[in-house]
């Protein structure tokens, strides 16, 4: 065990590194069997954050995102948390500014990202395989960069379904309805 662990530990330490020295605009901590981002990569990159436009921390083990990593990336344009165990954004999202697609597809959200619906850059929000029920749906029609919403297998309610064109200036992805059992 502490042998793997270890293993992680020098993989997301040779991709912070990679990023920092190649002084690239991505970083690409995916499938590191992260439980939170890890404090020692904020000092790390201290040097580059302004210049990093892309993060994947997809398919870890995050249960939340924190204030910290927000602002200190907050030139992002894109950010990918998908399969993760997140339920909640902080806040902070709406200072993302340059933000133009999230990718939060197989996580724990109930209810649409709310602070996302700040986001004026936002061109795609991917929450497909969540357990959306709720959808802030007026705020959505205002999103004008919005160029799709993937909520695809989620229990989104019935009034979404009534998002048509020309309300909605986006592509609205939806699971088909299943259709009612005859008693």
């Amino acid at each position: 065990m502490q042998k793997r662990m270890g293993e992680a530990v020098a993989r997301v330490a040779r991709k912070v590194n990679d990023t920092v020295e190649n002084k690239t605009d991505s970083l690409d901590l995916a499938n590191c069997k992260l439980m939170t981002f890890p404090v020692g990569i904020y000092k790390a990159m201290r040097s580059v954050t302004e210049g990093i436009h892309c993060i994947s921390l997809a398919n870890n083990e995050l249960k939340s995102l924190t204030s910290r990593f927000v602002t200190t990336f907050s030139q992002l344009r894109e950010l990918n948390l998908a399969g993760n165990y997140l339920h909640r954004l902080p806040e902070e999202v709406t200072s993302l500014l340059h933000l133009r697609a999230i990718n939060l597809s197989r996580n724990r959200f109930r209810r649409f990202p709310e602070p996302l619906a700040a986001v004026t850059t936002l061109e795609t929000i991917d929450l497909e395989e969540n357990e959306i029920t709720e959808v802030p749906v007026e705020k959505l029609a205002s999103m004008a960069s919005l160029r799709s919403l993937n909520l695809r297998e989620n229990p989104v309610g019935p009034e979404v379904r009534l998002l048509v064109r020309p309300l909605v200036p986006f592509d609205l992805l939806l699971s088909p309805e299943k259709p009612i059992p005859e008693a």
